[in-house]
């Protein structure tokens, strides 16, 4: 069996700035409380504190780095502790498209001629209906929260991966190795498990991590519109839609959400590059 090729994105330019990147934001995001002023949702004498620019000391000398918005809360406070709510949001959404399209990919991959072409013509029909009519369909049928954004991301997004996952399986199945481990008597399932799919998994990460930047940004749109994490918790999306009313007085609270949205997906973009280089 060949051996899988070691992959160390660091050594590649663009897996280190994106690396770099995701890891700022994540340390901001476990640190929020520490390197935060005070709570996302204090308040305190809302006309004197509202609308403080970057880099402002209100009246309880509480220094604000980006600002304050409409109701007098810290932009930098809810910033980092939306870091969170997104990020999460958008790793577990991830994971539960992978969970589902690597389990259906590798049954397609392995299955019989009735199972692999009704597996990949449900694969194919979803694939053609757009997914953010489908995010916001769901979206729309039940309350707004953080689980049911990590739900509708997962069920709308697992097609793509279902689809590499068969790919590479095939592309695996087909090989030589694969002859000799079933000449040893390995059935069926232990050659997908332990050789065709773990040989197959650099592509599938390079699409994971593409993912996660598209799943954040699908969270900060669903939020935006008011079907994903709701006020008054602190998310990317609702930090932009709180700041579209005040770009002209006080754009700071929508931008300083809207370019920590550009770096996260820069750098999962950046990783995602490095790894499907060192994959080929």
């Amino acid at each position: 069996m060949p051996t899988a090729r070691r992959m160390t994105v660091w050594r590649d330019a663009r897996g280190l700035v994106g690396s770099l990147l995701l890891l700022v934001v994540t340390l901001a995001a476990l640190l929020a409380p520490l390197v935060s002023p005070i709570g996302p949702d204090v308040q305190r004498d809302v006309v004197q504190t509202r609308f403080l620019s970057p880099g402002a000391t209100d009246i309880h000398q509480v220094f604000h780095p980006l600002g304050t918005d409409r109701l007098g809360r810290d932009v930098w406070a809810r910033l980092v502790h939306g870091a969170r709510v997104s990020l999460l949001v958008g790793l577990l959404g991830m994971a539960v498209s992978l969970v589902i399209g690597i389990a259906i990919g590798a049954a397609a991959a392995s299955g019989s001629r009735t199972v692999t072409p009704l597996l990949l013509g449900v694969t194919d029909f979803a694939l053609g209906i757009p997914r953010v009519v489908l995010l916001l369909l769901l979206a729309s049928l039940w309350n707004p929260s953080a689980v049911l954004v990590i739900i509708v991301l997962g069920l709308t997004g697992w097609m793509p991966v279902a689809r590499l996952v068969y790919a590479e399986a095939r592309s695996q199945l087909a090989r030589p190795y694969v002859e000799a481990v079933r000449a040893l008597g390995a059935g069926r399932m232990r050659v997908m498990m332990r050789h065709a799919l773990p040989n197959g998994m650099a592509p599938v990460l390079a699409l994971a991590t593409l993912g996660v930047g598209n799943a954040i940004t699908l969270e900060a749109g669903l939020s935006f519109l008011g079907l994903g994490v709701q006020p008054p918790a602190a998310s990317w999306g609702t930090m932009i839609a709180s700041g579209r009313d005040t770009v002209v007085n006080a754009p700071w609270v929508g931008l300083a959400p809207g370019i920590a949205l550009v770096l996260v997906v820069m750098g999962c973009t950046l990783v995602a590059d490095a790894v499907r280089e060192r994959a080929g």
